[in-house]
């Protein structure tokens, strides 16, 4: 169906949602230059600690993570608004095929992996990618990823362990402690114990892969300067501190590291989420539960 030329108004709303999604991340990268000293050489350290709050039980640290989610957060929130500015009904922009192709392919993705009973966790889904793979991306642009702090990745395994929690107990509290003593009661111990690993292994592996590929990235990037410095550092001039190896080398590192692991990182615990979630729902006994209940009603 054909559709009008954006007018005047239309492109004032655009440009400012496309300002508003980029000032988040201008201001977390100010925020890094005005309050974090540059360091000289190899310096791997954890996110900087802004300043600290008093509160009743202990003192809260607001550190590079908490504000670099925050500005991720309100950047994703301008985008969504951005790609759906101005979408109509039967009106085919090319912002709508891609919030349409969008759509489609993480309601494809729940629906596989999860069932149609779950058809309600897209929005989810989709958050989850979303912020886990941006959280990772922002590194690109000289930020400290969030998926590089354990309190980040463990606050998000947590919230995924609680709804887990949630689907098992849809049959009753008894027939969750039951599952503890599955398929005997002597494996009590090691039922607890792989119910608390799930939130576990979920942290330390998107954290891992993500820390371990930044640290990779930092000790490549000083040994290529280090071979620099040993073919050109007796030269005279300018010359003895050009850069050779630090030329396009990193560039390509960064493509598997920064963007395609982070990519991926975000991809699995999405897709973990889905798995952990649709199969802790007993999905037979509920439905047999609720057929008898509306039998007897």
């Amino acid at each position: 169906m054909p559709y009008k030329k954006a007018g005047k108004e239309f492109k004032i709303v655009d440009a400012t949602l496309i300002l508003m999604m980029v000032a988040p991340l201008l201001v977390a990268i100010l925020c890094k230059v005005l309050f974090i000293p540059q360091s000289e050489g190899i310096e791997i350290t954890g996110a900087h600690v802004y300043f600290t709050l008093n509160m009743p039980v202990s003192t809260l640290p607001i550190s590079e993570s908490q504000v670099n989610s925050a500005a991720v957060l309100i950047s994703i929130f301008f985008l969504c608004l951005f790609i759906t500015h101005g979408i109509r009904a039967k009106v085919y922009t090319k912002r709508a095929v891609i919030a349409e192709w969008a759509v489609e392919k993480v309601e494809g993705l729940v629906n596989e992996n999860m069932g149609t009973y779950f058809a309600g966790f897209a929005p989810f889904i989709g958050a989850i990618l979303l912020l886990s793979a941006f959280s990772s991306l922002i590194s690109l642009v000289g930020l400290f990823a969030p998926t590089s702090d354990l309190n980040v990745v463990a606050g998000w395994a947590i919230l995924v362990f609680m709804l887990i929690t949630y689907y098992k107990l849809k049959c009753g509290p008894w027939y969750y402690v039951k599952g503890f003593m599955e398929p005997i009661p002597l494996m009590l111990p090691m039922n607890i114990l792989g119910e608390v690993a799930t939130p576990v292994s979920m942290t330390l592996r998107h954290y891992g892969n993500i820390l371990s590929g930044t640290v990779i990235s930092v000790l490549l990037a000083a040994a290529l300067q280090a071979a620099s410095n040993a073919i050109f550092g007796n030269l005279p001039g300018i010359l003895q501190n050009f850069p050779l190896f630090r030329i396009g080398i990193p560039a390509v590192l960064s493509i598997y590291f920064d963007l395609f692991s982070g990519c991926l990182q975000a991809f699995i615990f999405a897709m973990l989420t889905m798995l952990y979630v649709s199969t802790a729902f007993p999905m037979e006994e509920y439905m047999k539960r609720k057929q008898i209940k509306e039998k007897a009603n």
